[in-house]
C-alpha cells in the first residue's frame, strides 16, 4: 500500500496513521519492523515527512481471536434482558488483551451471561466502560446492541453516575473540591497517563469522608472517564491513591494494588427510562485497612 504526503512537518508514525487505516501504535510497529519505506528508504518514526514523500507500508494480518467462556465466579448484583451490573473483584482484568487471553471478566461473562452486545466485537462483548485491573467495583454490562448504544451515549454525555471510594496519601486541605485538568498519555513514560495541555478534558469531584492524619478516605465522582483519571488527578494534587504502583510512592499501605473502589453506579435504564442506582461494599482488604487506620482500632 502507498500514500503520498500532502503536508510536511509531521512525524512519520503520525503521518502514516493520519493517511492510512493504521493506528499510530500499528504504524510504529510497522516502522520498527522495517515494513515502512519513504521514497524507497527505511526511516525512523521521528522522521519529519516532506510534501510529496511516498510512504509504502503493509497492512498487518488480522489476528484470529477465539476467547472461551470460563466458569469463573463473579458477583452479578443485577440482571435483566438489557443490562447486568457486576461487582468486579480487585485483580481481575476486564477484557482479554496481550498476555491476558483467559481469566478476565469477559471470559466469565461469556459463561454466566448468555447474551452480550456485539458492538465491541469478540474481545469486549457487552463491555460499555472499564475499570483498572486492581480497581474493584461496579461495571454496567450491555446484553444487546440497543442497550449498549443507549448506555454508551449517556456516558459520553456525562450523565451516568460513577462514585468511587479511595484511600489517599496525606491530609487534604479542603473537605471538598473539583479537579479539572486535561489528561493524556505521558510523554516521559508511555505506560502512564499524565496531566498535559495536549490531553482531553477531565473533571473529578472529591469529598473527604474520614481523615487519619497520614491518609484520607475520599469519595470521588467522575464527570469524565479518562484512562486512570482518578489515579492521575489525585497524584497531580499531591495526594496519590494509597497502594498505587504506577502513580504513588513506594512507601504506602500494604494491599493488592491501589485502594480504589467503584462503589456507586447509576444510569438511565435503556428500556424503562428509569434512573437505576447500585452500590457495592469495598472489598475486605479495603475495609480491614480502614479499621486499622482509625484511632480507636
Amino acid at each position: 500500500m502507498e500514500v503520498i504526503v500532502k503536508e510536511a512537518g509531521s512525524r512519520l508514525d503520525k503521518a502514516l496513521a493520519d493517511l492510512s487505516v493504521l493506528s499510530r501504535a500499528q504504524a510504529n510497529d510497522q516502522i520498527k519492523a522495517g515494513f515502512v519505506l519513504v521514497n524507497g528508504q527505511a526511516k525512523k518514526a521521528k522522521y519529519a515527512v516532506k510534501e510529496g514523500d511516498v510512504i509504502s507500508y503493509q497492512i498487518p494480518e488480522e489476528e484470529v481471536l477465539d476467547y472461551q467462556a470460563e466458569d469463573i465466579p463473579i458477583d452479578i448484583i443485577y440482571e435483566d434482558d438489557d443490562v447486568a451490573v457486576v461487582n468486579k473483584p480487585q485483580g481481575m482484568v476486564v477484557h482479554p488483551s496481550a498476555g491476558h487471553s483467559s481469566g478476565t471478566l469477559v471470559n466469565a461473562l461469556m459463561y454466566h451471561v448468555k447474551d452480550l452486545s456485539s458492538i465491541n466485537g469478540v474481545v469486549r462483548p457487552g463491555i460499555v466502560h472499564r475499570i483498572d485491573k486492581d480497581t474493584s467495583g461496579l461495571l454496567m454490562i450491555a446484553k444487546n446492541d440497543r442497550a449498549h448504544n443507549a448506555l454508551a451515549a449517556e456516558l459520553k454525555e456525562q450523565k451516568s453516575l460513577r462514585k468511587y471510594l479511595a484511600i489517599v496519601h496525606g491530609n487534604l486541605p479542603n473537605d471538598r473540591g473539583v479537579i479539572e485538568a486535561p489528561i493524556g498519555r505521558s510523554e516521559k513514560d508511555r505506560k502512564k497517563q499524565a496531566v498535559t495541555a495536549k490531553g482531553k478534558p477531565a473533571v473529578t469531584r472529591f469529598q473527604v469522608m474520614e481523615r487519619f492524619g497520614d491518609y484520607t478516605l475520599v469519595e470521588l465522582t467522575l464527570e469524565t472517564g479518562r484512562t486512570h483519571q482518578i489515579r492521575v488527578h489525585m497524584a497531580y494534587i499531591g495526594h496519590p491513591v494509597a497502594g498505587d504502583p504506577l502513580y504513588g510512592p513506594r512507601k504506602t499501605l500494604k494491599g493488592n494494588g491501589q485502594f480504589l473502589h467503584a462503589q456507586t453506579l447509576g444510569f438511565t435504564h435503556p428500556t424503562t427510562g428509569d434512573l437505576v442506582t447500585f452500590s457495592a461494599e469495598a472489598p475486605e482488604i479495603f475495609q480491614k485497612t480502614l479499621k486499622a487506620l482509625r484511632p480507636n482500632h
